[in-house]
């Protein structure tokens, strides 16, 4: 645990958003990268879990309108990747969410309206990194907010502890209704 806390405190001092660190066993299987925006730095971290993933990914989401990572979830569904999205009710109930999109491309999307919000944001990517931060999964977050993301990645131990919480959420949830036509 202490070496998680001093990993923790080295990523929160860190001013250049390209430093790469290898975690305590010294392996290049095992990454944290850390992002920034405005610019693509938090974006790119998270595209490129997606692009890098190969069995699935499960989304905490309070806010997902972007449509970069809505199209890089469906090449990922297209590839066998099992995807699973929980997002906020209030914030992804309209028609033009990525929850309404992805839904309506048969990815499985539950609404969670058990608190005032549901402010998670994380991806858990084949049950052993894990994608997290300040970032909302929209195109303010990449190119007008300050926002940040942290990419664990090959850390088991960490996307455990967030999958319990992901499965508790998602239980709790309801499935997103199609509502809305797409047209091809």
């Amino acid at each position: 645990m202490k070496k998680f806390f001093f990993i923790f405190f080295i990523l929160c001092s860190l001013i250049n958003s390209n430093i790469v660190l290898s975690t305590t066993n010294n392996t290049s299987s095992n990454l944290i990268r850390v992002g920034f925006s405005p610019g693509n730095t938090a974006q790119k971290i998270i595209l490129d879990a997606i692009k890098e993933s190969s069995i699935s990914i499960d989304i905490a989401a309070y806010s997902f309108t972007s449509k970069l990572i809505s199209l890089a979830l469906i090449d990922a569904e297209q590839r066998g990747v099992k995807i699973r999205i929980l997002a906020d009710k209030k914030s992804n109930s309209g028609k033009y969410t990525a929850a309404t999109y992805l839904s309506n491309h048969k990815i499985p999307v539950r609404l969670n309206d058990k608190y005032s919000i549901m402010h998670n944001k994380f991806m858990i990517i084949d049950h052993k990194s894990v994608q997290t931060g300040s970032f909302n999964y929209t195109q303010s977050a990449a190119n007008k907010n300050a926002e940040n993301v942290i990419f664990i990645k090959n850390i088991a131990e960490i996307a455990e502890k967030y999958e319990i919480e992901f499965n508790r959420l998602w239980n709790e949830a309801s499935e997103k209704n199609k509502n809305y036509l797409i047209s091809n």
